[in-house]
């Protein structure tokens, strides 16, 4: 997969360099390239912003720079390349949508500081030929930019792309996999500050023990996120 990135923080993005996805990287399973805006202004300043029209608090990220960055980077992109836009005006990031844009060829991320890109960039690059623009939140909050929306997003990706997780059948088991939160783990000692394992796990009755993590799944999903529940959860 490949995966570019748009930002006047290009320093940000050194932390994919390490851990899993550092690893990707080295082993061309992951293909990331970040830009800097900045190299697509014109003047002394290297200006990306400028007051909003209408008014109002806070600067806007001008269309210029931006036009032509993304001119350059998805100049003869692949069909089903995905442009990502992290913003809070944007659709909640799930799990089912880090799987769809795991299986997209490229995905572009654009990451706005400020009050955000000038909409007109966001309108003509869905525009252009072979390309989706997504607008994306991290959730129901504000960040100064979009950077780490960004790079939680490229994680949740990353790790979902063939051969980044080593065991590939422990991301079957994650919170959100099923619509249910993840059960919890335990492992060695058995006890640890008089606090024991819970004994089914000591077992060896994998059949029980799968009946068991299903219901501790089913009450921390109860406890914690009941919104993820239907009404009557089989």
């Amino acid at each position: 997969m490949r995966i570019d990135i748009v930002t006047i923080f290009p320093e940000f993005f050194s932390v994919l360099d390490v851990s899993l996805l550092g690893k990707a990287r080295q082993q061309k399973l992951l293909d990331v390239t970040v830009h800097d805006l900045r190299d697509f202004t014109h003047d002394r300043h290297r200006t990306v912003d400028d007051t909003p029209y209408g008014g109002g608090a806070g600067m806007v990220m001008k269309p210029e720079p931006w036009g032509e960055a993304l001119d350059a980077v998805l100049g003869g992109t692949p069909d089903g390349t995905v442009m990502v836009v992290p913003s809070p005006a944007g659709r909640p990031f799930t799990q089912k949508e880090a799987r769809e844009l795991a299986f997209a060829p490229r995905l572009v991320f654009t990451c706005g500081r400020y009050e955000g890109i000038d909409q007109r960039v966001i309108d003509h690059a869905a525009t252009r030929p072979g390309v989706e623009v997504r607008e994306i939140s991290l959730g129901d909050y504000v960040l100064n930019g979009g950077e780490v929306a960004a790079m939680a997003m490229i994680e949740a990706v990353g790790r979902l792309v063939p051969g980044v997780v080593g065991n590939p059948e422990s991301l079957t088991e994650e919170s959100h996999e099923d619509g249910l939160l993840e059960y919890p783990s335990y492992t060695k000692p058995s006890v640890w500050r008089e606090l024991e394992v819970p004994a089914i796990l000591l077992s060896g009755n994998h059949g029980a023990i799968d009946s068991w993590r299903h219901d501790q799944q089913l009450e921390r999903t109860r406890r914690v996120r009941p919104d993820l529940l239907p009404d009557d959860p089989a």
